[in-house]
């Protein structure tokens, strides 16, 4: 392509390069260009005003580029973000937001002004904002000054949360304890409620090792009966059962009564008081001289659990676990103890263990034919499984690493165990010094105030049966009814034990509601079996019936 302008600069001929001679056809085209006169003056003029736009153009080119997001790839686009700036319409929202971060910086190390008054909701913000006209630092502060008042007042309403569910845990329904009142005077003026238990042509059962021997330690007569009769209801051979149960001297006539007037046959069940073993003094149990005599350990159960506690700078979920570990159960005897067991059957080879707050879904008459492997301890291990908040329990999580005895003796990272069902050999405990081990050890954490552990039995069993456990399968015991409300209910159903342990037990108000009916469904045969004795037995089978539906009572009252 070639281009050639006349000496007049009025025409231009474009012509092609090649010698294509087609048809007869010649590319050439002429253009006519208008005469127009330009002047020197007028062209000086020209060039200079351009000379003086092009580089704030250069500029504004720049700066749309460097802070775009959006990359220009023509003319079209570039026009269409310069044409705003040059117009003077341009997009400042990139300018506020930064200037804004800049003054949320500038509020966050400041103090709040004394007399600024914060708005009691958003609604009032934006109130005060339109008729006060406050600028943007102002306005920032009082976004502060909101955000932190609510904040206190979220975390007050969850502490005492906390402590009305603390307490709740800690206390007896009134249901409950009427019915024990009932059951106690029910034995003072029923001959039918002081019978022998077990009777005596069965009193030779108690020690026969051939059977499978249960033993629960409580003072709750309704959880009682739940423990008991779950096993009898889940047993394929029930006649092979015998429970031990044992309670306080204040619980002993109500808990006899419930059992001699409903009876869990064919199985054996024997009552026993603590006053009823000889074997239970004061010399063989340091441990309970101990926890009585000491006034700060009761002071720390039974008195004020927000003395000497900062609440802004704990977590509520630290602050939880720290309410757990306060529970009055835990300087209970009835709690201590599973650690004399081997005294206190001294004519029993292997027993199982059982909390008053589990219920048995299955025949556990295998747990009898566990290989041990020496072990005294068949347990549960709540370091490995599914559920992370359940079953991620280490040393680390029980025991104050900080103290020099506990770091010197013990591995952080060692697996823990659980208390609830437990499977012991006590002829292979009585060749151990498991009893003095943990007397020693409780005896340290006295001494130190209570500094080395804060959460009940379990930490020093955990020290005297260090070497002295076997694990067994998970599906035998299934832990976290009671402090879990998302607990996988195909896994509930599944497992042998479920243990509700943790606060919200089932027969208390903050019991979740969705595992409650695999506690009450035992009560609810209970109930049906009384009430088909009533109806063929007559007589003295009505007292039981009635007891039997006020338990159904209690155990809907939330």
């Amino acid at each position: 392509m070639q281009l050639h302008f006349s000496p007049s600069m009025r025409s231009i001929t474009i012509s092609s390069s090649t010698n294509n001679h087609q048809n007869g056809f010649i590319d050439l085209m002429k253009i006519k260009v208008a005469a127009r006169h330009i002047s020197y003056r007028t062209l000086f003029h020209t060039i200079l005003i351009l000379a003086f736009l092009l580089p704030f153009v250069f500029i504004l080119t720049a700066l749309v580029t460097l802070e775009g997001v959006n990359k220009c790839s023509s003319f079209d686009c570039l026009g269409r973000r310069l044409g705003p700036r040059l117009l003077g319409r341009v997009d400042d929202s990139g300018r506020l937001v930064r200037d804004f971060y800049k003054i949320l910086h500038e509020v966050k190390t400041g103090e709040i002004p004394a007399d600024l008054k914060l708005p009691d909701s958003f609604d009032k913000l934006v109130s005060d904002m339109k008729n006060n006209q406050y600028d943007a630092k102002t306005f920032a502060f009082m976004l502060r000054g909101m955000m932190e008042k609510f904040e206190r007042e979220i975390r007050e309403s969850k502490f005492a949360e906390l402590m009305n569910k603390h307490f709740a845990a800690s206390s007896i329904p009134k249901g409950i304890h009427c019915l024990s009142l009932r059951l106690t005077d029910e034995y003072s003026s029923n001959a039918h409620a002081r019978k022998q238990l077990p009777p005596p042509e069965l009193l030779p059962l108690l020690s026969e090792n051939s059977y499978h021997h249960f033993i629960l330690s409580t003072d709750n007569i309704l959880a009682a009966s739940v423990v008991v009769n779950s096993a009898v209801q889940s047993a394929l051979k029930p006649e092979k059962i015998v429970f031990h149960v044992i309670t306080d001297k204040k619980t002993y006539a109500g808990m006899h009564s419930w059992f001699a007037l409903n009876s869990a046959s064919p199985a054996v069940v024997e009552i026993k008081g603590i006053h009823q073993f000889d074997w239970l003094t004061r010399e063989n149990v340091p441990v309970l001289e101990a926890v009585e005599n000491q006034n700060g350990i009761r002071d720390y159960y039974h008195g004020n659990h927000l003395a000497g506690t900062n609440l802004s700078d704990t977590s509520p979920r630290k602050f939880a676990s720290k309410l757990q570990a306060r529970s009055p159960k835990y300087i209970s005897l009835l709690n201590h103890l599973r650690i004399y067991l081997p005294e206190l059957f001294p004519n029993l080879d292997k027993v199982v263990f059982l909390d008053d707050d589990v219920v048995i879904q299955r025949d556990l008459s295998a747990l009898w034919e566990i290989d041990l492997e020496g072990k005294v301890n068949g347990a549960v291990e709540t370091c490995r499984g599914e559920d992370d908040w359940v079953m991620s329990k280490h040393f680390r999580n029980y025991f104050n690493f900080s103290h020099p005895l506990i770091s010197n003796h013990l591995d952080p990272d060692e697996c823990a165990w659980a208390y609830g069902m437990n499977i012991f050999d006590l002829g292979a405990w009585r060749r151990t010094n498991i009893r003095e081990t943990y007397h020693s050890w409780l005896k340290e954490n006295l001494r130190s105030n209570l500094t080395m552990w804060k959460l009940g039995t379990l930490p020093p069993a955990l020290i005297a049966f260090k070497g002295h456990v076997h694990p067994i399968d998970p599906s035998w015991h299934m832990l976290g009814l009671g402090y879990q409300s998302n607990t996988n209910i195909e896994n509930v159903k599944k497992a042998a034990v479920i243990h509700y342990n943790g606060q919200s037990k089932p027969w208390l108000p903050i019991g979740f509601e969705h595992l409650r009916p695999f506690w009450t469904k035992t009560i609810e045969k209970m109930a049906e079996r009384a009430k088909r004795l009533k109806n063929f037995v007559g007589g003295f089978a009505t007292i039981p019936y009635i007891f039997a539906e006020r338990v159904i009572t209690v155990s809907k009252w939330h």
